[in-house]
Order: structure tokens, then sequence, then C-alpha cells
């Protein structure tokens, strides 16, 4: 039987040489629990055993459950009846409810609430697992942040009330940000919530492109300070589905069918405040974000990774020319960079969670210190690999299509629906143009520099210190493009130059990841190598941009886009 964990033999590679008992050591506080609890691991061999035989069953069930079913989730869709109800396809509200029954769906919520007290880095690897199946099914599976959020800021008796049954799989949630004027421009959101004389809250207004807007429970902002425009009138405030929320439309869309997105109405809705008034946006909803879009990293390198062994088991079958077309040079070439590609994202990808992980715990236990340095990292990584899992996705989606000829083009095979889910990946969440501006402020502060600075000293004395001159001098390149694009003084143009300069600093971080990956693999260090020798061809983009000041497309952006010359 097929099993999306242990036939993957690169997530196996992680799992095993990623240290994960630094994850294990930091989440469970000295294993106290196991005094009382018999569901906590002793040590953390025993956690680790938990995460293998969780993530085994969870290979298991997308293998031979959800995947073999997604081209019916996707054909069938989401429906709104004519009394308002929301119905999820029939095979996802039964993946749903298996998830539920086998206790998945509070991944890394506390046991005290049913959950199971797994660190990001282990659902990071589950949520890729179920993407890989069905991409949909994770925009149900991934919004386990909610939980979360209620989990951090929420009163003892909200926690009580709603985790239990996030944990148990009875309620989904849903974060309910965007406005049909007001995407990513979040601080100008209109929701209104008002307060009455006894304290109880009420929101009114229109949400759209809502993931699973139809949920039990939703996470809303909304304008708590009538007359304070901007981010400090905003405030986050929990509601439970109810006849006051509308449904009143399900979006026709490209893809991930089988995930509702829905605008609502909000007529006079009761809500709960989550944590202090005027906090919502930079508290709440930041942290919320940033996990969604840990979420969605995770979800391209699903679809990559679907779309590669689709792509890999057809050439490996298809004959053309008297053999299998695997054996030919360009479809080799192309099979072996969408391997790549797919193995770098999930590297990045792991990076960011073990260090989202890393910072949620120096904060529990109160080293604010060390917090704030695993903070700073992970905020850096985790706009970067938001932004390159998902350009991934789309990429080797496509280029599975290729691999397949017209076979690929066709419906009876499940690629060209590989390439539709993945095309939201750089969308939701923040667009990969959102996030590259996000990770240059990172790359501009010197938290990338910093980053390179360790993990090039962990390479000393290896194997991999014969690439350590190479990555060396593209640190130089990226710091000089730094540099000059700060003496530029134009804000403008820094954010121009930002996606060359995101592009290279990611190229080496990837590249110091997969060069230590080499050290104790052979197959890892050709990957290696394949990889560093592209970084001088991107830091050569980067010095042309930035020596050469081709801001044409925004000086003559009228002449260029609408035809209009000066004048």
């Amino acid at each position: 039987m097929a099993n999306f964990f242990t036939d993957e033999s690169d997530i196996l590679f992680h799992f095993e040489h990623d240290h994960l008992e630094r994850v294990a050591d930091a989440l469970e506080d000295g294993y106290e629990e196991s005094k009382e609890n018999i569901e906590a691991p002793v040590d953390a061999a025993d956690a680790i055993d938990s995460y293998r035989r969780v993530l085994e069953s969870m290979g298991a069930m997308a293998a031979d459950f959800i995947e073999p079913r997604a081209e019916a989730a996707d054909l069938e869709g989401c429906v709104l009846d004519d009394d308002g109800v929301t119905h999820l396809a029939g095979v996802t509200q039964e993946n749903v409810d298996m998830l539920g029954q086998a206790q998945l769906m509070g991944f890394t919520l506390p046991r005290k609430y049913g959950g199971l007290n797994f660190p990001h880095y282990i659902y990071a690897i589950a949520t890729e697992i179920i993407s890989r199946a069905d991409a949909s099914l994770m925009n149900l599976f991934g919004l386990q942040g909610v939980g979360e959020t209620i989990h951090d800021f929420a009163t003892e008796e909200v926690k009580a009330e709603y985790l239990p049954r996030f944990s148990a799989g009875e309620v989904t949630g849903a974060m309910v940000l965007t406005e049909p004027d007001f995407g990513s421009d979040l601080q100008h959101v209109q929701v209104r919530a008002e307060e009455d004389a006894e304290g109880n809250w009420k929101l009114n207004g229109v949400k759209r492109f809502i993931t699973n807007g139809c949920g039990h429970v939703l996470l809303v902002l909304a304008r708590s300070e009538p007359h304070r425009h901007g981010a400090q009138g905003l405030s986050v405030f929990l509601v439970d589905k109810g006849p006051t929320v509308r449904v009143r439309r399900l979006e026709d869309k490209l893809g991930i069918h089988g995930s509702p997105t829905c605008e609502l109405q909000f007529n006079d809705t009761p809500a709960v405040l989550i944590g202090k008034r005027k906090r919502g946006l930079v508290t709440y909803v930041a942290p919320l974000l940033n996990a969604a879009r840990l979420g969605v990293a995770a979800q391209a390198v699903g679809i990559g990774q679907a779309a590669l062994s689709a792509a890999r088991d057809y050439a490996g079958l298809r004959k053309q020319f008297g053999r299998a077309i695997e054996d030919i040079a360009p479809v080799a070439e192309m099979l072996v960079d969408m391997t790549l590609r797919v193995e770098a994202a999930r590297s990045l990808l792991y990076d960011t969670a073990l260090f989202v992980d890393l910072a949620r715990s120096a904060d529990r236990h109160g080293n604010r210190r060390e917090a704030k340095r695993m903070g700073r990292i992970a905020g850096l990584l985790t706009p970067m690999i938001k932004y390159y899992a998902g350009e991934m996705s789309i990429r080797v989606a496509n280029d599975a299509i290729q691999v397949l000829g017209g076979s690929g083009y066709m419906r009876d095979y499940p690629v060209e629906r590989y390439l539709r889910d993945a095309r939201i990946t750089t969308i939701y969440e923040g667009t990969s143009q959102l996030q590259v501006v996000a990770a240059s402020h990172g790359v501009m502060a010197g938290i990338a520099e910093g980053r390179f600075k360790e993990l090039a000293a962990d390479l000393d004395g290896t194997p991999g210190a014969a690439h350590q001159p190479l990555l060396a001098q593209m640190r130089e390149n990226l710091a000089a493009a730094v540099a000059k694009a700060k003496a530029a003084d134009d804000s403008d143009f820094v954010d121009f130059v930002a996606r060359p300069i995101v592009d290279l600093a990611i190229h080496i971080y990837i590249g110091y990841l997969l060069v230590a990956q080499g050290n104790v693999s052979e197959r890892k260090a050709v990957l290696a190598d394949r990889w560093v020798r592209q970084t001088p061809m991107l830091s050569r983009n980067v010095e042309e941009i930035i020596d050469g000041r081709d801001s044409a497309t925004l000086t003559h952006f009228a002449a260029i886009v609408h035809g209009a010359d000066a004048g």
C-alpha cells in the first residue's frame, strides 16, 4: 500500500537528520507532563516516535483514501443552496470527518484541550502530505491557526469552550480578514464592531474571499474604534456560525474547488472580543497570517511533490523512439530540475518551521532575548518560503504538464489540476510581490547575513566546506547590492530591486542547507553542487539591475503599459 510519508525519501531524510530532539525538547518543557498524562512523551525519543507514528498514519490515509478521491472533490466542488447553507463535496466532508475522528484537527493544540501538542515542524510535514493528496483539503485541515490564536489570546472560558471542539474535529475555523475594497491593505478594513451598554459586541459589514467562510468558528478583524483610522482602530472578534452570518456567494474559482471561498455578510452578529481592543492587526492577526503563510508554503510544496511524482512515474513508463522518455536528455534534465526545486523548497520550509517552534518555545519560557532572535529569523524566512514555494509549485506543475505532453493537458491525468491548484499559492495570504517586499526588509537589515554566518560556521571542517568560497563570494555580492540599493535613497527603487535581491538571498540560504545535507548524503551532495553552481548567474542579474539602474519600467510606466507617449 502507498504511503505519502514513508514512500517519500526526501521527507524521511529530513525527519531522520534534522535533529528533531531539539524541537521536542523545546516543546515538552522537560517532559513533566508525562508524570500525569499517559499520552505525553517521557523523552525526546518517545516524542519523535509519536511524530513518526502519526505521520505514517497520515501518509497512508492520504495515499489510499484522500488522493484517489481528489478528482471527485474537484469536479463536485461546493454548493450554496437556496437557504444559504454551504455544502462541501461529499468526499471532502468525509475526509474532514475522518481527520477529526483520528484526532488530527488539533495538531498543535495542548493535550489538555485534546490536541496532539505537536511542533510546527511536524505540522508542516503533515500539511504537505495532505496537500499532495488534495490541495483543497489543506484549506480545511490547515486552518488550525484559528485554534492557536484562541489558545494564545482568548480567556480561559473561551479556550475551554472551543478548543476541545477543534481538536475533536467538531468545528472548523476561518480567518475573516479580507473585504471587497481592502485585500492586502488590512489596516483599512471597514466591518464595524459596536459595543452596547452591557459590553456586548455586534458586527456589521461584508467580508470577501474568505477561505472556509462557512466554517463554524470565525475570527473576524473589525473596526472597534469608529473614529480611529488605520491599524489602531482594529480588534479581533470570535463569531459563531449562525443566522446573522449570511454566506452571500461562493466564489467560482480556477482551482482548489473542494475548498469553499465565501463572501460573508454580518447583520448585528453577536461577537466576543479576543484579547485587547485596538491590537487586532499587529498583535493577533500578524502572527495568524504568518502561520497561514507557512501553511500555504507547505501546501505549495505538497502540490509540487504531487506534480513531480506524476511526471516521474509517467516518464518512466511512457515510451517514445524505443525507450522510456526519462532517458531522453531534455526530459531527464527537466525532471532533475523539478526534483531540485521541490527539495530546495522543502528544505527551506522545514527550516522555517524549526525557527517558528524555537521562537514560540523561547517566548513561552520568558526568554525574551532568544525569542526575539529566533523570531527575527522566522520573520525573515516566512515570507521567503511563502514566495519561493508558491512560485516553485506553479513552475513544477507546469513542467509536469510538459513532461506528459498532450496527456498532461487532458483531465485524464491530475497534473492539469495541480497547475490550477498551485496558482492560488502565490496570491492568498499575501501575494508574491508582498512577500518579496517583506523579505527584503530582513535582508536589508542584515538578518539574512547573520544567519549565513551561522550556517557557514557549521560547514567548517566538513566536506561541504569546499563550497564555502563561492557562497562567500555570493554573500559579498549580495551585500554590495544591498548597499547600493540603500544608497539610492529612493523607496520605489528599493522596492523595484527587492525581487532580485531576495531571490539571491533565498538561493544562498538554500545553498547552505543543501550543502549541509550533502555532508551526510551523496545524492544530496550532487544536488547541492548543481544548486550552488547556479548562484553566480543570479548574482550577475542583481548586479546588472542595481548598477544599470534600469528603472525604465517605473519612469516610463504609462508609455510602456498604456501606450501613451509623454507630452
